[in-house]
């Protein structure tokens, strides 16, 4: 795979004047809108110029303040929410050398209070009483702060974000709390092989180089070695604010209704004031990989069984090259997956599955390439030859030269990608945007990710020259290095060996020679050439209709009437009672499946180069497959996919392969976080039918490669096919695509319909009125807590749904303010609805040092506390929260992938309620406080006669034991709210007999009648 990958790693919070457009190539646009007439002096240039895309119908307007600023104002009249994002270019790469996390602190920092707004909740609670949601990232070189709104909001929300560029308060308790918040982030990461090896990059090359820093930090870093260095952390914070804070490091976007010329006089009050203390944008122009950190090999232990090589060369910063982009040249090709690949020759090898290869973004100065693959058992024994093939591959690019054609390819590629670009959300786009405006000109920011414009062969070749076995740096990850390792990274604890790589494969590499097998990718067949968009059927309906109904399949079909661009998404639901009828039938599922993407790789990547994607996988009882893109070259690809799975012919080493590495995902869920493991056992045990991942283990041996194949014939011998054809086709088309994915397994496969008695779904276990049941496992990786409290409300139906989304939208903000950012329980504290089956209820998921039963009475403390919340809401509070829930439901999709996507999960859960938003919104808008409450009391409060509450607790690997509820005498502490007494819960010893003691719900009924459905 090519990969562009930007900007390290982030660490993130968890939680209108019309202008005239012209065209000026096929691709591209130059918007222009009126002149603002400048009577303030805050601005100092103003560019309406701003190349877009031709199907983009937004206004937009660039500004350069004179405090150094830069603002890309987007006006949209009919966007349902407003957003903005401002992005410092400074991160953790300029923290103080003593104070590793300082820039990430303070973005947690920020949002907790300011001089204008001193209530540390205050931004998250406008938001949230508007239908909003904010979030932050710090990354090396960037810090980057958004949020949305519902769009009559924008003015009062900006204001509050204003405010932490401007005097943010610090506070001193609020400084104790969060830094908790900050340990409990990185302990989160701890465990996670991506974040010890990122780390273990840095601290494998120049110790005196800012790339080198621990970004995250943690209590030790921000508090503990502070302290006893007779540091003031919060002087540091401030310190830091005003020095780097400054508006010349500032980017800012802001996405309304309002006019231009609105947005403009908004943005020079609140950000016009924003001091300038003219701090240049921090350079790095030494790379942190020198001569004494090349020809090195670094062989790693991680924590998950996984095998993996990394091979990594320091390049320049190629960044002002964007018009040439030499990295995406090179990536494109080493990272290409066809025919005559460097991935299919290794593949062929059975050495390697998946490569990436490409430019990776270190800092201003700076910038790494990469070629990345994973090893199978033969290729961690291989690893010179595989790297040997890496540089006859790069030798056989210097040696037949930059080709025109390619770079004229991935022209074309950008030029469309560009030209039919979907809408994005705004807080995405806005949070993107506000980041562009420090590398590109305003006039271009929007579009220069997409420019390729100039042929350099000099500089293609001048980065090939630094792809050399003398710049090398390599690194292989396998469980098998634990106990030949020597040293241990500072942050992580990762265990490794630093070698100097052998002058032996340093020659062979060097004379990497000719290999015939290699060769140019072929031109791309995909690329789409037609761009018609199909009239309007008369009388086309406004949602899905069935158009097609037999005992084979039901095909639903919506011509798209919203997005007008040349594209359609194809989903199908394949249904086999023998998918999920044992743990056996479920191993082969996924390993047919994982086979045939295997065997599709080389075929299929073309098309995704070219904007055109497929995905396959399992569900119970079902196969899904989706086609998404461009639909011009559409049918060609399904037509391949469906021919693929009816004729498979299994490779025998491909089997092994695979069989070996799904043995491995299926043993690496040990190491997953305690929260997923929670959600996971909640699933098993409200699920009806659900095989476990040691039932699957265990099945797995019997899974033999006679076994497999002939289970893909008797999968396919009986199937109803349900699909949703939706997007830039007619009718005619749709029934004719459905009419080749029958015709095709009829012919290969001999596919007959399944009997309606066999639709068989699977149901949800009903919990008893006022029934309490808690599930403990232990998690013997992470050194975390992890808990999932359910409290099963009832089936799906409208009135149900709106009293529970209604709940869920005002304890959120509550929730997260006193759980999290008051009694840190824990980085990841979540409150919200679960559904599955047609069945719901609340939950809260938390991630803690603490122990479950003492989160368990902290959750119980905070439900108990809401009935005084709700008893003493006012009116105008009440219906601010109906308005902001109806506001989320209403928020019109963005892009057809995502309008698909809600008629898709109507027809999956077999609902078919397609105007569901509309229809539950209006009954929303007749709920009453009384309603509200009447419901907590019923279903939530301790004493409710209609309660069922269902726990998983899972324990930290340092636990043997924990109680399943408990009284705490730190409760007394004034500043928490009193648990109420619990009742003894039942501990569930076998989920077995767990599920076998406890009746199901019924199915929900279709919300349509199928006769009325047909045209």
């Amino acid at each position: 795979m090519f990969k562009c990958i930007n900007r390290t790693a982030y660490i993130t919070r968890y939680l209108k004047s019309k202008g005239s457009g012209v065209c000026v190539t096929q691709g591209f646009r130059l918007v222009s809108s009126v002149p603002l007439r400048m009577t303030e002096p805050a601005v100092r240039r103003l560019v309406t110029e701003i190349v877009r895309s031709p199907e983009d119908k937004r206004d937009y307007r660039g500004l350069e303040f004179s405090n150094g600023l830069k603002a890309m104002l987007i006006s949209d009249p009919t966007t349902d929410k407003s957003s903005a994002a401002l992005d410092v270019h400074i991160g953790s790469l300029s923290d103080p050398e003593n104070i590793s996390g300082l820039a990430h602190f303070c973005e947690h920092m920020l949002f907790l209070g300011t001089e204008k707004y001193p209530k540390e909740n205050e931004y998250s609670q406008f938001l949230s009483e508007h239908a909003g949601s904010s979030n932050a990232f710090t990354s090396g070189e960037h810090t980057n702060y958004y949020f949305d709104v519902s769009h009559e909001h924008l003015q009062g929300a900006l204001d509050r974000f204003a405010q932490f560029f401007l005097c943010p308060l610090f506070d001193e308790s609020c400084k104790d709390r969060e830094v908790n918040a900050v340990d409990s982030e990185h302990e989160k990461n701890l465990m996670n092989d991506s974040w010890r090896l990122f780390q273990l990059e840095k601290a494998t090359g120049n110790p005196n180089h800012p790339f080198s820093k621990f970004g995250t930090g943690n209590k030790l870093t921000l508090e503990t070695r502070p302290c006893k260095e007779g540091i003031d952390i919060r002087q540091e914070l401030l310190k830091f604010h005003s020095t780097y804070y400054s508006a010349n490091l500032m980017g800012l976007c802001v996405l309304g209704r309002e006019s231009l010329d609105e947005l403009a006089s908004m943005v020079e009050k609140l950000f016009g004031e924003v001091e300038n203390k003219n701090v240049p944008v921090p350079e790095f122009p030494e790379h942190p990989f020198q001569e004494e950190h090349l020809k090195q090999l670094y062989k790693v232990v991680p924590i998950k069984d996984i095998r993996n090589l990394y091979v990594t060369f320091p390049i320049p910063d190629l960044q002002k090259y964007y018009k040439s982009n030499p990295g995406h040249y090179l990536g494109h090709l080493i990272g290409h997956e066809g025919p005559g690949s460097l991935l299919s020759e290794l593949k062929s090898k059975g050495w390697v599955n998946t490569l990436v290869g490409g430019q990776k973004e270190g800092a201003k100065g700076f910038m790494f390439f990469i070629i990345n693959v994973d090893l199978t058992e033969e290729g961690l024994l291989h690893v010179d030859d595989i790297i040997f093939h890496m540089f006859q591959y790069i030798q056989k690019l210097r040696t037949e030269g930059p080709q025109e054609w390619v770079f004229e390819e991935c022209k074309d590629l950008s030029r469309v990608a560009f030209r039919f670009k979907d809408k994005e959300r705004p807080r995405g786009y806005t949070s993107k945007v506000a980041g562009l405006l420090h590398y590109y000109p305003l006039e271009e920011v929007l579009a220069a990710e997409y420019l390729l414009e100039d042929f350099r062969p000099d500089l293609i070749e001048m980065v090939l020259d630094k792809l050399r076995p003398e710049n090398v740096r390599v690194a292989v990850v396998s469980k098998s290095f634990e106990g030949q390792t020597d040293q241990t990274e500072e942050w992580y604890g990762t265990q490794y060996k630093q070698e100097a790589i052998s002058e032996e494969s340093m020659t062979k590499w060097a004379n990497a020679d000719f290999n015939g097998k290699f060769k140019l990718p072929m031109r791309n067949e995909f690329i789409p050439t037609n761009f018609e968009i199909y009239s309007l059927e008369k009388d086309s309906p406004p949602v899905p209709t069935l158009i097609k109904d037999t005992a084979m399949s039901k095909v639903w079909f919506k011509q798209d009437d919203k997005f007008f661009l040349p594209k359609a998404c194809l989903n199908f639901e394949f249904f086999s009672r023998y998918l999920y009828a044992d743990p056996a039938h479920c191993n082969m599922t996924h390993l047919f499946l994982w086979l045939l993407k295997d065997d599709l790789k080389e075929y299929t990547y073309a098309a995704r180069l070219a904007g055109l994607k497929y995905g396959i996988a399992s569900g119970k009882s079902v196969v899904f497959l989706s086609v998404k893109g461009y639909n011009d070259k559409q049918h060609i690809l399904l037509k391949k996919i469906i021919e693929k799975m009816a004729t498979f012919e299994i490779d025998e080493k491909r089997f092994d392969i695979i069989k070996e590495a799904y043995m491995r995902s299926l043993n690496n869920f040990r190491a997953e976080q305690p929260h997923q493991h929670a959600i996971y056992y909640l699933r098993l045990l409200m699920t009806e039918v659900a095989w476990t991942k040691d039932e699957l283990k265990e099945a797995l041996d019997d899974v033999t490669l006679p076994r497999l194949r002939a289970f893909i014939p008797q999968l396919l011998s009986r199937l109803h096919i349900e699909s949703l054809l939706h997007g830039n086709i007619t009718k005619e088309s749709a029934l004719s695509m459905m009419q080749m994915v029958e015709d095709t397994l009829i012919e290969h496969a001999q596919s007959k319909p399944l009997l309606p008695s066999q639709l068989i779904r699977y149901r949800e276990v009903q919990v008893p009125d006022g029934g309490w049941y808690v599930y403990q496992q232990r998690n013997e990786v992470h050194n975390n807590c992890g808990i999932e409290i359910y409290y099963q409300t009832d089936m799906q139906a409208t009135n149900e749904n709106m009293l529970l989304e209604l709940f869920c939208q005002i304890v959120s903000e509550p929730c997260f303010n006193t759980l999290r950012t008051k009694e840190q329980l824990g980085y990841i504290v979540f409150s919200g609805l679960r559904r599955a089956n047609g069945v719901q209820g609340l939950r809260f998921i938390i991630q803690s040092e603490k122990a479950p039963h003492y989160l368990e009475s902290r959750v119980e403390a905070f439900l108990y506390a809401m009935k005084t919340t709700l008893e003493e809401m006012s009116d105008e509070a009440f219906q601010k929260h109906i308005q902001a829930l109806a506001i989320r439901r209403l928020d019109k999709p963005k892009k057809l992938s995502a309008e698909c996507a809600k008629y898709w999960g109507e027809i999956i859960s077999q609902q078919y309620n397609f105007d569901r938003d509309n229809i539950e919104v209006a009954h929303l808008k007749t709920l009453t406080k009384e309603n509200i409450i009447n419901f907590y009391r019923e279903r939530l409060t301790v004493e409710a006669p209609k309660r069922h509450k269902v726990s998983v607790h899972v324990l930290s690997r340092e636990m043997d034991s924990c109680p399943i509820v408990g009284e705490f005498p730190a409760q007394n502490d004034v500043n928490l709210a009193p648990a109420p007494s619990l009742p003894q819960p039942i501990l569930i010893q076998d989920m077995t007999e767990f599920k076998r003691s406890l009746p199901l719900f019924p199915l929900v009924k279709p919300h349509i009648n199928f006769m009325a459905a047909k045209l």
